[in-house]
């Protein structure tokens, strides 16, 4: 049986317009986009029709799995209230973000990471998840055991995107300690002659382990194809390691000439969706808003908060002159889908996955009203 549906009366966006009209779907694909109300089928009211939003980097299934320091919760069930989050803020792909690498003071044990991913996997083929999850691997490389980690995953073709990070002080995003001080001392109580230790502990580590790591692992990355990134980077030299490492996927720049640098290498700019929602960065870093306002953002990613994926694009369409809805929509959809070579999804487009969102959207924040993932409704 051929299964059938129809959305009308959408405004639906488009890669570079948006029109009113329907969209078919047929066996999980878009087979007609039409403008005008030529067919009859489910009524959107004049919503908007999206496509499904594909969020690379997201640590917010360490909240479920780890929610108090000490606490570790049921994998299937952190799962499952992850993605039910996930799904309904709209995203219908996303790279579940697994922390390679540890110190005593924080970070999973070895083997907690790779219990998560066979549970991701479980929970996939028993039919408990509502979007498509893939891995992404976030390799601390400063970290003794990173590479202990890393390869625990050498056969995973869930993998898709592995990213290099050094969170050490003194560079990328703590190139100044008043934030690192903040983050690694008067949060955990350290008093001073500790704090020194730590600090000359993890730059000793860094200045050690961080260039062979970086090498290794984008060595087999090439090997198996799979989209490199890098992380913070802050300097012009951070970008000439990058592209000699083939990353395509600059995150979370900490500089606007890193940010431009890498934009103009060919690499996607990511940075925060709630960066844009809150109008500055977390951590004092660069403004995420005058990256775009500058034409070198390419990519948003939810980080901490899923429903800022849905919510930032429709504050840069309204907030930034130069930015309209299809293109700030692209940042969260069909950009970062061919970053990772996932040319099937990411638009409204005849013959690709009818991932799609029914969103409504007068004022404020929009709202997710129905997600479907490759034509059956998920959320």
């Amino acid at each position: 049986m051929t299964a059938e549906l129809v959305l009308t009366n959408a405004r639906i966006v488009l890669e570079d317009s948006v029109i009113s009209g329907s969209v078919q779907i047929r066996n999980g694909k878009i087979t007609d986009i039409s403008e005008g109300n030529v067919h009859t089928g489910e009524d959107f009211e004049g919503d908007y029709l999206i496509p499904g939003l594909v969020e690379l980097h997201t640590d917010h299934l360490e909240q479920h799995y780890s929610p108090r320091p000490g606490v570790r919760w049921n994998t299937t069930a952190a799962i499952q209230a992850h993605d039910a989050q996930i799904a309904t803020s709209g995203i219908t792909t996303v790279f579940d973000c697994l922390r390679m690498g540890a110190d005593e003071d924080g970070g999973f044990a070895h083997g907690e990471m790779r219990a998560m991913a066979d549970a991701i996997a479980a929970a996939g083929a028993y039919g408990r998840l509502r979007s498509e999850h893939f891995l992404h691997l976030r390799c601390e490389v400063s970290a003794d055991n990173c590479m202990e980690h890393f390869v625990d995953f050498e056969n995973d073709p869930h993998v898709r995107l592995v990213s290099l990070m050094d969170h050490a002080p003194g560079q990328r995003q703590f190139q100044t300690m008043d934030q690192y001080t903040l983050y690694y001392q008067k949060k955990r109580g350290l008093s001073d002659e500790a704090f020194a230790a730590f600090v000359a502990k993890r730059q000793e580590e860094s200045a050690r382990n961080a260039t062979p790591h970086r090498a290794a692992i984008s060595k087999v990355c090439a090997e198996r194809g799979i989209t490199v990134a890098s992380h913070d980077d802050a300097t012009l030299s951070h970008v000439d390691e990058a592209i000699h490492n083939g990353v395509r996927l600059a995150e979370f720049p900490t500089s606007f000439d890193a940010a431009k640098a890498s934009h103009g290498a060919g690499m996607s700019v990511l940075m925060g969706a709630p960066n844009i929602v809150r109008g500055k960065s977390h951590s004092g870093n660069i403004a995420a808003r005058d990256l775009a306002e500058r034409g070198v953002l390419d990519v948003l990613s939810s980080d901490y908060v899923p429903l800022s994926l849905l919510h930032a694009p429709f504050v840069l369409a309204a907030e930034v002159e130069s930015i309209s809805l299809p293109t700030a929509l692209a940042m969260v959809t069909s950009t970062p889908a061919r970053t990772v070579s996932l040319d099937d999804r990411g638009r409204i487009a005849v013959g690709l996955r009818a991932d799609i969102v029914r969103v409504h959207h007068e004022e404020g924040v929009p709202v997710s009203r129905a997600v479907w993932r490759e034509g059956r409704r998920v959320a």
